[in-house]
């Protein structure tokens, strides 16, 4: 659901809720302040799920980083947005990969295009990352086909590494894209994910998985990794495959019953807009709660806070990150982790202040 509220509401209820700040906290640690999750990386500002990305982001405070996690036909786990690579790579410019290309009915959808299962790793190495919505971020552009495609080892050294120059634990937040799909391919993504957590020992300090299907998250509590998993939440509809509305699993009695097997829930931010009573009933499931996803420019914020007539110009992002900061949340997942960062930090001096 999309919610329009004015902007003096915005701030009000920013400053009523407002909390103390303390240094961020480990994937499996309980804050009183939100966590910053880099969406791709820093999405906003560089092309998404590529090195570049995910560095930025964790250059600029972010806790987490979170990428996409598809299979290759060979079945390695690789960081995309999606299985369909038109949007994200070059591959469309490609001639040796033209006889690839192929109309799919995933989860539902038909989709048409290239897709990760179809090649091997090695393939798809071969390819250059591109950025995904170069209408909105033409600025990102320039940084068309400078980098590979990594997969989610390689996901996870860059954070251990530039983790441990900045002194600090970054965590890893992968979240498992059409995996009953995959499951149908032979591809199944769960168990490489699990076998992937143990040998790089990412205990809970240091990763968190997500997905919106609750069977791929039971299927992940079940083979023990040890680490939260976190249930994503849409606004229509329901999670591929299941008989639930996400409607219904964010009444009280639904959240009880993902507290079973999660630590977390991930709705849309729109959902945790007063009166809406989700955060507050989370927690009382024992439920954190992480909202997403925040970006800059106006077409992605509400009306009360656009700035100018141009879409894609940036707005009050920072009046949208108060109100959300002063709901309560956990953690917020933005495009933009910089601008979460100094959000937060203007929250914490106006708890330390008393403004």
């Amino acid at each position: 659901m999309t919610v329009e509220v004015s902007r003096r509401a915005l701030v009000a209820a920013a400053a009523t809720g407002a909390t103390t700040t303390a240094a961020p906290a480990a994937a499996d640690t309980p804050s009183r302040h939100p966590l910053v999750i880099g969406h791709r990386g820093a999405a906003g500002w560089r092309p998404e799920h590529t090195a570049a990305s995910y560095a930025l982001a964790i250059a600029s405070g972010a806790d987490w980083i979170e990428p996409d996690l598809v299979a290759t036909r060979d079945h390695v786990l690789i960081a995309r947005h999606e299985n369909e690579i038109s949007g994200t790579t070059d591959i469309a410019a490609r001639p040796e990969f033209a006889a690839r290309r192929a109309r799919k009915l995933v989860d539902g959808r038909w989709v048409e295009g290239w897709f990760t299962e179809d090649l091997t790793l090695a393939e798809l190495r071969t390819l250059r990352a591109v950025e995904r919505l170069p209408r909105i971020r033409n600025r990102n552009t320039v940084f068309d086909g400078r980098e590979r495609i990594l997969t989610f080892s390689e996901v996870v050294a860059l954070a251990r590494a530039l983790g441990r120059r900045l002194g600090r634990t970054v965590a890893v937040f992968p979240e498992l894209k059409h995996p009953a799909y995959f499951r149908s391919l032979g591809l199944p993504l769960e168990p490489e994910l699990a076998r992937l957590i143990r040998r790089h020992r990412l205990g809970p300090r240091a990763c968190v998985v997500q997905s919106f299907e609750p069977s791929s998250l039971e299927r992940l509590a079940a083979a023990g990794t040890g680490v939260p998993l976190w249930q994503a939440l849409g606004t229509v509809g329901g999670p591929f495959g299941h008989d639930l509305t996400y409607e219904r699993m964010m009444t009280p009695a639904g959240l009880r019953r993902i507290a079973e097997y999660a630590a977390w829930i991930g709705p849309d931010k729109s959902s945790v807009l007063p009166p809406s009573p989700l955060v507050a009933d989370a927690h009382a499931a024992g439920l954190r709660v992480g909202a997403y996803t925040f970006r800059a420019e106006n077409q992605y914020l509400p009306a009360a806070l656009r700035r100018g007539e141009v879409a894609t110009d940036f707005g009050d992002a920072f009046a949208e990150y108060a109100l959300h900061y002063g709901l309560g949340l956990d953690a917020v997942v933005t495009d933009f982790p910089d601008l979460a960062v100094a959000a937060r930090e203007d929250l914490g001096a106006a708890a330390r202040t008393g403004a």
